[in-house]
């Protein structure tokens, strides 16, 4: 069967358009941050400190006093005694306004047994309130948002255990 020029170019732009379509879709800011959240949390679970610092902004701040340098130095204290840790968020729930997202979910947290992952899930699985995960667009380009700041009025950590 032979191709002529008017088929292959109805069947480039058909291509074409269904490749633009699923670009417009993956970056819809909606998309972008809760992709970006399953990312950062998966990457928690398996301790990649590298990806984890990429994701989280300079300007970083949270309701626990901790800045970025902060979160990345608790984040090693605790995690080097979790093993395979897995982070489940229940019924997440994104807004977006503008270049600013949340991202909003009860947060449960399995593991192997140990006294830090025990201290862990009886904090993290006790609260009734969600997390809320801000997120900032820092460019013009739709897949370039950092977080900016964790909030959970609910958890309390004590300053001088950690």
């Amino acid at each position: 069967m032979r191709f002529t020029f008017r088929q292959g170019f109805i069947g480039g732009a058909i291509i074409a358009f269904a490749v633009g379509i699923y670009l417009f879709w993956l970056w819809q800011s909606g998309h972008q941050v809760e992709l970006h959240t399953a990312h950062f949390l998966r990457n928690v679970e398996q301790h990649d400190f590298a990806a984890i610092q990429d994701a989280v902004a300079q300007d970083y701040q949270d309701d626990w006093g901790d800045n970025r340098e902060r979160l990345l130095e608790r984040m090693r204290e605790i995690l080097r005694f979790t093993r395979n840790m897995h982070i489940n968020a229940i019924v997440p729930a994104i807004s977006v306004e503008g270049r600013d997202a949340s991202w909003l979910a009860m947060v449960k947290v399995d593991g192997d047994d140990n006294e830090v992952m025990a201290e862990i899930k009886q904090r993290i699985d006790s609260l009734s309130t969600p997390f809320k995960l801000q997120w900032h667009r820092q460019s013009g380009k739709p897949w370039d948002w950092k977080l900016t700041r964790v909030s959970n009025r609910e958890l309390q950590i004590d300053e001088a255990r950690y």
